[in-house]
């Protein structure tokens, strides 16, 4: 039996998420000292989280997942957004989907904050869009993908488990500024809810 009697046919979720996150930056890019090179230190002091002043400013909980550094950043995150978000359109409904973005990304800032340096900020929607890939890859690890630039057809969760090294832990071990914390936290997330959704399906006849 297939995963297609689940298809919600929609990826009106993924492109809102794109929009609002394209939107910010630009917003935030031409705001005064800012850029589309970069954030100004004003926006990331406002709206970047950091353990000293998540206190004070609770907000950037959120605010930062919708902040990004520079136009790499932002085109790098957002190619992600669609690739899994797109597969995960035809088998997630929009509001699963939507729920598993934000906790992943907030659990995701959790985890950087407990564990990343106090005068640490973090800005990116890297956690959130982790959490979508550990999703795909758990309840569709068998699906290939080609990783860029080599032209080879690889499983899905050899693809985001590379990316996990590249971006998780290589930069904690070369202490790179990259802010792998919330990478790895929002992948754990989303790993457990992809294998939670496949027991789901199985358990009903949707997908073998």
């Amino acid at each position: 039996m297939s995963y297609r009697r689940y298809q919600s046919g929609s990826a009106r979720a993924v492109w809102a998420l794109i929009a609002a996150n394209v939107l910010v930056y630009i917003a935030t890019s031409v705001a005064p000292g800012g850029s589309f090179l970069g954030l100004s230190g004003p926006i990331i002091d406002q709206f970047g989280v950091s353990r000293s002043t998540i206190g004070a400013q609770p907000w950037t909980i959120v605010t930062s997942l919708f902040l990004h550094d520079g136009v790499y950043h932002i085109l790098g995150n957002m190619l992600m957004l669609y690739i899994y978000g797109i597969y995960l359109s035809a088998i997630l409904s929009e509001t699963r989907l939507l729920i598993l973005y934000f906790v992943a990304g907030l659990i995701g800032n959790g985890l950087f904050l407990a564990i990343a340096s106090p005068a640490a900020v973090a800005v990116g929607a890297s956690g959130a869009i982790f959490g979508l890939g550990g999703a795909l890859a758990a309840m569709r690890p068998r699906m290939k993908v080609v990783l860029f630039p080599l032209p080879v057809p690889m499983d899905l969760w050899v693809y985001v488990l590379i990316s996990a090294l590249l971006l998780g832990v290589l930069p904690a071990l070369s202490y790179s500024n990259i802010g792998w914390q919330a990478h790895l936290g929002g992948l754990a997330v989303g790993l457990a809810a992809g294998w939670y959704f496949r027991r789901w399906e199985r358990s009903r006849g949707i997908y073998r």
